[in-house]
């Protein structure tokens, strides 16, 4: 019985460890696809040479900056955001609004190609990611909380973007 026993575990161990692997598998396809779809790609290396380490964690591996640390947040002057990955104008300082959130918040994309919207499962939730739409990098989310005209809340990491006042040269991202 004993003998039995130890059987069925290592079996079910390997059959666990069989479905972790196609799992992965199964995730990496997922994501080899979807960054073909993107007209700016870079390996990995080249991402980490041209963003700051700050910026690869969130723009490469959609994490978030603590609210109210970034650059932006608090920035009231005119101008256009950029995307840090690209340099490809994301958001006016028209359409920026104070949501009180702690980072930037803006009711609309200086264009509706300028982004992407993708459904983001992570933590347990369904949220509406942001991504950049030349390389799929993550910017942020948004929310259905936003003030007229669009009820739109456009929550974006101040690290992914590049801020540019009135009268200002546009960014040049190395490609």
């Amino acid at each position: 019985m004993k003998k039995l026993l130890v059987t069925l575990i290592s079996a079910c161990g390997i059959f666990v460890l069989i479905g972790f692997n196609t799992k992965y598998h199964k995730e990496a396809e997922v994501n080899v696809i979807a960054q073909e779809r993107y007209e700016v790609q870079h390996a990995e290396a080249e991402w980490r040479e041209i963003l700051t380490k700050e910026q690869y964690y969130i723009l490469r591996e959609k994490g978030t900056e603590q609210a109210f640390s970034g650059l932006y947040w608090d920035n009231h002057a005119e101008g256009i955001y950029y995307c840090a990955a690209t340099g490809e104008p994301l958001f006016t300082s028209k359409a920026k609004f104070t949501s009180g959130t702690g980072w930037p918040s803006f009711y609309q994309p200086i264009n509706n190609n300028a982004i992407k919207l993708v459904v983001d499962k992570s933590y347990g939730v369904t949220r509406t990611e942001v991504v950049d739409a030349k390389s799929g990098s993550h910017l942020g989310h948004v929310f259905d909380d936003g003030p007229a005209p669009t009820h739109k809340r456009y929550c974006i990491n101040s690290l992914s973007l590049i801020f540019v006042e009135k009268g200002g040269k546009s960014p040049i991202i190395k490609e």
